[in-house]
């Protein structure tokens, strides 16, 4: 029995403990409701830790067998003696040091990303703040424990089979004000009681993942007052000029690779034509094959001196 059979093994009997086994799953459950594949659940049938409750041509239900909960238990008892625990999240020193201020906005996701329990946090404010900033960072210490989505092309793609699949301890939605309806009453639901239910035949889904979302929006208005209430809302207000030139070369150098000296450049000759640290990445990007100069020139638009 490896690690990641003992794992299946755990997030079925912590299905089986959230729901009514008699009422609901009387004909047992599938592999939609565990969100475990079905040769897996095969693969632990054969070996005695599942049991066949009931099986047709269209549906095979399935419970733990005595076997299963025994494993379960004896893996239970070692998490909670301490011989085998999941080390505790720290986060690195370096998160969000390259946004410039903001300080207790960082503080708070600092301590909702700790937090044992979700509290989720929403950032507000006009374009080209550091809004997108902040969730690059939290995605880059989460790696694929994150999940991160745009409002506006969330619908028909597969999100929550996304979400059921991955079970990420964060969700980042930028520009959450875009999200489509069904989509936010989804979302609703997660956020409230970590519960997500999809009763589409062919499709079914009920899992239970109580995760944290962290939001941004330019328009707070645009959102719901139901949607509202269940984040923490913070307003970012605009850089100063000097304050966008360090974050400027800060993003570019960490996260893009430049050298200093070319990030002081594409900073230097954006100030007073951007204040998106979007336009600066592009610029980087693009600066390679253009060269700065030119690069703004076509980014921008207007009238601009080749390099």
């Amino acid at each position: 029995m490896g690690n990641n059979d003992i794992e299946f093994l755990l997030k079925i009997a912590r299905f089986e403990e959230s729901v009514d086994l008699e009422k609901d799953f009387r004909i047992g459950w599938n592999w939609r409701h565990v969100v475990v594949h079905g040769s897996i659940l095969n693969s632990l049938f054969l070996r005695g830790y599942l049991e066949n409750v009931f099986r047709s041509n269209t549906y095979t239900g399935y419970r733990l067998s005595e076997k299963g909960k025994e494993l379960v238990l004896a893996s239970k008892e070692i998490v909670s003696t301490g011989v085998q625990s999941e080390p505790k999240r720290e986060l690195p020193d370096a998160l969000f040091a390259d946004i410039i201020g903001h300080e207790e906005v960082k503080e708070l996701l600092a301590a909702a990303l700790l937090a044992e329990k979700p509290v989720h946090v929403l950032l507000t404010g006009p374009p080209a703040l550091a809004k997108t900033l902040f969730l690059w960072d939290i995605e880059h210490t989460f790696g694929e424990q994150a999940i991160w989505l745009i409002g506006s092309a969330t619908s028909k793609a597969g999100l929550w089979d996304l979400v059921a699949e991955r079970e990420p301890k964060v969700l980042l939605i930028d520009e959450i004000d875009k999200m489509h309806a069904v989509d936010m009453a989804a979302l609703l639901a997660l956020m409230e009681g970590g519960r997500l239910v999809r009763a589409k035949r062919g499709r079914e889904l009920d899992i239970h993942n109580p995760l944290k979302v962290v939001a941004a929006s330019n328009r707070l208005e645009k959102l719901s007052p139901e949607l509202r209430s269940r984040f923490a809302i913070r307003k970012l207000n605009p850089y100063s000029r000097s304050e966008f030139l360090t974050v400027v070369k800060g993003v570019l150098v960490r996260k893009e690779n430049l050298s200093g000296e070319l990030a002081e450049e594409i900073a230097r000759k954006l100030d007073g034509r951007s204040q998106d640290v979007r336009d600066a990445i592009r610029i980087a990007r693009l600066e390679p094959r253009l060269r700065v100069d030119k690069a703004i020139k076509l980014v921008l638009g207007g009238d601009q001196d080749e390099r």
